[in-house]
């Protein structure tokens, strides 16, 4: 049983259990998606039955993850498929370990929460977004949230954390930013506020033009009427 039932895989080079970081982003961005989808159908359509599913489906991912074997997390086995032919990228099996019970714990609450209670309070929404943030973070940036938490807590031995973030070192030029960059950023994001603010006016002109032409109409004051 030991041979199926363990967690990291233990590589020449590291004195430690390790994952493959490619495999972990890629599980992170197949859930990301669904994640999303069913958020947003819930918020516009009050209907849960899809977030209800989601996150009874991400809580025994996660399960299977964390107390099997990530080799059988269906999100993983997928995420492996698309990158298998791309070079594995190493990381720490404990430190992914403690940011997959971070989500393991908050989908519990949601799947007592939605599925189990169908409780309505703000709280599902404050763990949804929260769920959805770190799963960005490590779909989109290779930002893995709760191994970070980790490396703070633990002091001692490496870490191998994602993308090395857990080592103090220089950043390279191609890393830095410049004022150009920074004035060629705030410079779009004005641009952007000042077209929206920009649409939004003559949104209420339009509908306020047409507000006061229908009051015209109704005293008998608009089109060709005499």
């Amino acid at each position: 049983m030991k041979e199926h039932f363990y967690f990291g895989e233990r590589v020449e080079g590291y004195d430690m259990p390790v994952l493959n970081e490619r495999e972990a982003r890629a599980g992170a961005g197949l859930l990301l998606l669904p994640a999303m989808v069913s958020f947003m159908t819930s918020y516009l359509t009050h209907n849960f039955i899809f977030t209800q599913i989601f996150v009874t489906v991400f809580m025994i991912d996660f399960f299977i993850r964390i107390f099997i074997n990530p080799n059988y997390a269906p999100s993983l086995i997928i995420g492996r498929f698309f990158v298998q032919n791309q070079t594995p990228e190493y990381v720490g099996a404990r430190p992914k370990r403690f940011a997959w019970s971070i989500g393991f714990v908050l989908s519990i609450i949601m799947f007592l929460i939605i599925v189990v209670f169908e409780i309505m309070t703000p709280v599902k929404i404050a763990i949804c977004l929260l769920c959805i943030a770190f799963l960005f973070a490590e779909t989109a940036f290779g930002i893995c949230l709760g191994c970070i938490l980790y490396s703070k807590l633990q002091t001692t031995g490496p870490l191998y954390c994602p993308g090395n973030i857990c080592q103090v070192k220089t950043k390279e030029k191609i890393q830095q930013f410049s004022k150009l960059q920074m004035i060629s950023l705030v410079l779009f994001f004005t641009g952007v506020f000042v077209l929206s603010y920009g649409m939004h006016q003559n949104k209420n002109y339009v509908e306020n033009s047409m507000a006061i032409q229908s009051m015209k109409c109704e005293t008998g004051k608009c089109g060709n009427s005499m």
